[in-house]
């Protein structure tokens, strides 16, 4: 095709969006063979297609940023050791290592070439969340990557469409679930082999002999695209902070200086905090995955995700810093500070954006995750002998951020996407009963605009036995903050029914006729309270989102028994806050 001919850009445009519905089904592939309900339920992957050099020209719509963007990395490291002309149709690729494209030793890429009549035109990669990859867990306590779980560096899991059985059988010794794991990896391997074949019919179809034109077509109008939102917002370096819990009792504040210029955006975490001893480290690669995702969300949405429209954000992080930890820093749950990111930027952008940047929200994902059986639980080992062993990761989130014309969205995951899981799905799999899961009354935070609601859970046993959990949550101490005059959301919290609280961040034992209960954060608000509609304040009463005191404390809207708005009172508590 003639590059410069009108109807040549037509034709790379539909192939493009050809290459994205290939992606797509690759990762449609991935949810309905996985075996983990982190895959099957809550989406929690990511699939791409590369080119020969090992730049990402497209991803799958489905999945998470912290998942694709940092998978984008992989390929390069996959192909820096074994050059494309040492593979060989039907291999494959795989690997964990937190620091080239996963950001924990759950996270396992597939890297797969493919060919076309004996020439290899592209590679497919994709990612998955793993539910137990042995070692103490995603919170076990651990003080370096080597306990928490088994390491994989770039090896051939498939030699010309032979599996390797000595490295699956070594997988799966090394996992308390071995049937959830290694079902997860051969459906990323056919995962990649669906994208496979996708690609080569398309490139019969179109007669492409290689994907060198449309990968420039697609990488050179991405750029340029970028570098257009970019130059619509004002030039110069903007800064914010943001306080998280830490650990231990130590809070930490997180520091981003962003700047925007003609050739793009620099993010830079300079002053941020040291790494820790536990794994809420970050390594860069996860860094840059949210960060380039929060200023995407706000700058370029609409731009699509390849290796020349993240190439435009660029991510510097000082070495040995919580968000560039360096091996062998344990990372297990990098994504509690890591997802907080797009947060941080958006407090930067939203003073070269005042109108159009969201308030803060729950930010880190608040997943359920459960265990039982010997040695996963406090208890006699003579009774645990007798319980069912087993690992769930249930999936589940807070409130997000009121937006500058939006209410916030409750129990709902931003910025990873991931669906909720439902409770049916873990009551089958695991020998627990969920008691309750309902909306957190007044946990989103107040203004014109209302921060999304978390969400409470009750849990207990279903066989008379002691389980644990381990927790991964920040938002227990420093809330959501509103924007605009908008108020902060609700902080979270971990107890028994019974009343004793248990740490965020740890591993706990929940006894013998005890429930569990999560009391999840919730979104902050957007704007004054006092100019929410009074009808929509009732509406929320009536909805059990809002209780009447904090209607009338938060909002100054009385709200009768039957859910009217009492008109005379109302206007007199408006009326004393403006006189103020």
């Amino acid at each position: 095709m003639r590059a410069n001919h009108p109807l040549s850009r037509i034709e790379y445009q539909v192939m493009w969006n050809r290459l994205i519905s290939v992606v797509e089904e690759q990762a449609q592939t991935l949810v309905r063979t996985a075996f983990g309900t982190a895959t099957r339920e809550a989406g929690d992957l990511s699939a791409g297609v590369y080119d020969t050099q090992g730049r990402m020209l497209a991803q799958a719509v489905t999945g998470t940023p912290g998942h694709v963007n940092s998978m984008a990395m992989s390929v390069g490291y996959v192909l820096d050791k074994v050059p494309l002309a040492k593979m060989n149709d039907g291999d494959a690729f795989i690997v964990n290592d937190p620091w080239q494209g996963t950001g924990h030793l759950n996270d396992i890429v597939i890297v797969t070439p493919t060919f076309r009549r004996g020439t290899a035109v592209g590679l497919f990669a994709c990612t998955l969340h793993v539910v137990d990859i042995g070692g103490r867990g995603i919170m076990g306590a651990a003080q370096q990557v080597y306990e928490e779980g088994l390491y994989l560096p770039i090896t051939k899991i498939v030699d010309r469409g032979e599996m390797n059985q000595w490295l699956i059988d070594i997988i799966a010794a090394n996992v308390r679930e071995p049937v959830q794991v290694i079902g997860d990896i051969y459906s990323e391997i056919s995962s990649n082999e669906v994208g496979g074949k996708r690609l080569v019919a398309m490139m019969d179809e179109f007669g492409l002999e290689h994907l060198d034109d449309l990968a420039k077509h697609i990488l050179d109008h991405s750029r340029e695209a970028s570098l257009a939102a970019i130059n619509r917002l004002p030039h110069g370096t903007y800064h914010n902070t943001m306080m998280v819990d830490g650990i231990n009792g130590k809070s930490m504040e997180i520091k981003a200086k962003l700047t925007i210029g003609p050739d793009g955006i620099d993010v830079d975490f300079a002053g941020s905090p040291g790494m820790v001893q536990l794994g809420i480290n970050v390594p860069l690669c996860y860094t840059e995955a949210y960060t380039s995702f929060g200023v995407k969300c706000i700058v370029a949405p609409h731009v699509p995700n390849n290796a020349a429209s993240l190439a435009t954000i660029r991510v510097t992080a000082p070495e040995g810093c919580i968000l560039n930890a360096k091996h062998p820093a344990p990372v297990a749950a990098r994504s509690i500070i890591g997802q907080m990111l797009p947060d941080v930027v958006f407090g930067c952008l939203q003073q070269a954006l005042p109108d159009g940047v969201p308030a803060e929200g729950t930010s880190c994902l608040w997943n359920v995750r459960l265990m039982g059986g010997m040695g996963r639980v406090d208890g006699d080992p003579a009774v645990l002998q007798k319980a069912t062993p087993f690992n769930v990761t249930s999936f589940h989130s807070g409130g997000t951020g009121a937006r500058p014309k939006l209410d916030g969205l409750s129990a709902t995951a931003f910025p990873s996407g991931v669906r909720n899981v439902p409770i049916e799905i873990t009551e089958t799999i695991a020998p627990v009963l969920v008691w309750s899961k309902e909306y957190r009354t007044d946990s989103g935070g107040a203004g014109e605009y209302r921060g999304g609601l978390g969400q409470i859970m009750e849990v207990e046993s279903a066989e008379d036995m002691p389980f644990g959990i381990s927790t991964s949550f920040d938002r227990v101490v420093y809330p959501p903050r509103g924007r605009a005059g908008g108020l902060a959301g609700m902080t979270g919290r971990v107890e028994l029914a019974s009343g004793k609280t248990l740490p965020p961040k740890a591993h706990s034992s929940i006894p013998v006729g005890e429930r569990l209960r999560v009391s999840m954060p919730g979104g902050g608000g957007y704007g004054d309270p006092r100019k929410r509609p009074a009808a929509k304040v009732a509406d929320d009463v009536a909805r059990g989102l809002v209780s009447v005191e904090k209607a009338r404390e938060l909002y100054g809207v009385a709200v009768t028994a039957d859910f009217a708005v009492d008109e005379p009172e109302t206007a007199k508590l408006r009326m004393a806050v403006a006189a103020e």
